[in-house]
């Protein structure tokens, strides 16, 4: 058995790793284009430390893992945001497709991550019986933790990623109205995502779309990543 003390760090660890290299992919996706203001901004930087953010880094999280505790016994999944990367995209060629490839970038980071940490499950049967318990729990939590980021990041709404993709596939007349959701985005996402189906619950009423979609799609995710690390038959 893991250790309560060792089983958290295996459950942090990715979604510290996820967070900050899913911004750090922003960050150097808009330098290839031309923007160098994350750089100026010391943001283009692996350091977890300079992608904190109170909410979506460590307040979340927290409640997350105290919650799955008091409630399962164990940590099913975490999950969080970092502080934006700051990206000028008066500074790309054509501002929209700019912003939209630099919103790929993230997701596209996180699915890469998901991919590798797959292919390392390769050697785990080479390991000591521990070590293949340890690195197999951490692999399941960081595939997990990167698949969940990516997806949920691809939902349309500004300033989620899949938003800001949105905006760069729209005419212009409509990306336009898109956009101005980014001002209440992040609220409408917490409020859809994590308080509705709360109160909802409460009125005996189990209504969460979000929920069950990744319900359905993370797993799917899953065995597409372990067929494309030769890990089993995908069908």
């Amino acid at each position: 058995m893991i250790g309560l003390a060792l089983q958290l760090a295996l459950a942090v660890v990715p979604v510290v790793l996820a967070i900050t290299l899913h911004e750090a992919a922003h960050g150097y996706a808009a330098l290839a284009m031309g923007d160098d203001t994350a750089r100026a901004a010391g943001r283009l930087s692996l350091n977890p430390l300079r992608h904190i953010d109170r909410v979506g880094t460590v307040l979340l999280p927290g409640i997350l893992l105290i919650g799955q505790w008091l409630t399962l016994g164990r940590v099913v999944f975490l999950f969080g945001w970092a502080k934006p990367v700051p990206v000028a995209a008066w500074k790309f060629r054509s501002p929209r497709r700019g912003m939209m490839v630099v919103a790929a970038a993230g997701p596209a980071m996180n699915f890469l991550l998901a991919w590798l940490a797959a292919l390392a499950l390769h050697p785990l049967a080479y390991l000591p019986p521990r070590g293949t318990e340890i690195g197999g729990v951490f692999i399941y939590y960081f595939v997990l933790t990167n698949l969940v980021l990516g997806i949920f990041n691809l939902l349309p709404i500004p300033p989620l990623d899949g938003g800001r993709i949105v905006v760069g596939l729209l005419p212009l007349r409509l990306a336009r109205r898109w956009a101005l959701l980014e001002r209440v985005g992040i609220l409408l996402v917490l409020l859809v995502v994590f308080i509705l189906p709360q109160v909802l619950a409460g009125l005996g009423w189990r209504v969460d779309p979000v929920g069950a979609a990744l319900d359905h799609i993370v797993p799917r995710a899953i065995g597409v990543v372990l067929w494309l690390a030769g890990m089993s038959d995908h069908g």
